[in-house]
C-alpha cells in the first residue's frame, strides 16, 4: 500500500454488493469488505464508507419480494434497514477493534451554509480513529425516493468534496464504464480513464439499476462529475471482488478512473 499513503478515501457500497439478490445480507463478502477496509486503515489511511443498503434490506426484514411503489413503505424499509445496516457495520469492524459512527444527510444539511457542520462532525469522528458510515436519510428524505434517482452516488461525490478526500471508491456490479452494454455485447471493452465527461462518456451510461439499488451508470457519471470538479479522483471497480480495493491501493490498474480536475 505505498501508492496511496496516508491519504483520505470515500469508499461507496451499492445495495448489489452488500446483498445476494434476494435482498439478504451477502454475509461472506460484507464479511470480505470489512476486512479490506479494516486492513486499509490500520495501514494509516482515513476511510469514510457511503453505504446503500438500508432499503434492501429492509425489504428483507419485512419479507418483501419487490420494492414497495409507495413512499411510505419505502421510508418503512429504510427505517428498518437502516437498524441492521448499522448493526452489520459495528459488528463486523468491532471485530478488527474499531469503531464506526452513522451518519444520515439528506441534500437540505449539504447546501453550501451547513456544510460546515457536516465537516466538523466528520473531521472530529476521524480524528478519533472512528470509521464514519454514512448514507441519506431516506426515511425523511421523501424527494429522493420519489424522484428514483440513486442519490447515494452523488452523495458520495459530494461527502468526497466536503471531507477533502484523495480519491472516491465507487464499488458497484460491473467493473467500470464501457464502450457498450457489456450485458448485449460480448466484445465491449472497459475504458481504463477518463479525463472529461463529455456527451460521447454521458450516453455510454445509460440504463437503471437492479431491483433493490436504484442506481445505474448515469449516477455514477454524474458522482464523476461532482468529483472530478471538486479535486478528488474516482474510480468505479466491481463490488464483487473486495481485494480490488487492495489492487487500488497497491496501485494496480483496475476498473475506470475519472481522473481529477
Amino acid at each position: 500500500m505505498s501508492v496511496y499513503n496516508n491519504k483520505r478515501v470515500v469508499v461507496k457500497l451499492g445495495t448489489s454488493t452488500l446483498t445476494h439478490k434476494t435482498g439478504r445480507l451477502n454475509i461472506r463478502r460484507v464479511e470480505k469488505l470489512c476486512k479490506v477496509i479494516a486492513d486499509i486503515h490500520n495501514a494509516g489511511h482515513e476511510i469514510i464508507i457511503v453505504s446503500s443498503g438500508a432499503i434492501g434490506l429492509g425489504m428483507a426484514k419485512l419479507g418483501l419480494r419487490e420494492k414497495p411503489k409507495d413512499t411510505p413503505s419505502k421510508q418503512a424499509c429504510a427505517a428498518v434497514g437502516q437498524c441492521e445496516l448499522m448493526y452489520m457495520y459495528d459488528k463486523q469492524f468491532a471485530e478488527y477493534s474499531l469503531t464506526v459512527a452513522q451518519f444520515l444527510l439528506t441534500k437540505y444539511i449539504l447546501i453550501e451554509d451547513r456544510r460546515r457542520n457536516v465537516q466538523n462532525a466528520l473531521e472530529r469522528v476521524i480524528e478519533q480513529g472512528v470509521i464514519p458510515v454514512v448514507n441519506e436519510n431516506d426515511t425523511v428524505a421523501i424527494d429522493e425516493l420519489e424522484l428514483e434517482v440513486g442519490e447515494n452516488d452523488s452523495l458520495a461525490a459530494t461527502v468526497a468534496a466536503i471531507a477533502n478526500a484523495d480519491m472516491l471508491v465507487i464499488m458497484s456490479d460491473i467493473d467500470g464504464l464501457y464502450d457498450k452494454d457489456p450485458h448485449e455485447f460480448h466484445d465491449a471493452k472497459l475504458i481504463p480513464e477518463v479525463n472529461e465527461i463529455t456527451e460521447d462518456i454521458r450516453a455510454l451510461a445509460g440504463g437503471a439499476g437492479s431491483k433493490l439499488g436504484t442506481g445505474g451508470m448515469i449516477t455514477k457519471i454524474n458522482a464523476a462529475d461532482i468529483a472530478m470538479d471538486n479535486g478528488v479522483e474516482m474510480i468505479i471497480v466491481n463490488g464483487r471482488e473486495p481485494a480490488n480495493l487492495y489492487k487500488i491501493f497497491d496501485g494496480i490498474p483496475v476498473g475506470t478512473k475519472f481522473v481529477k480536475k
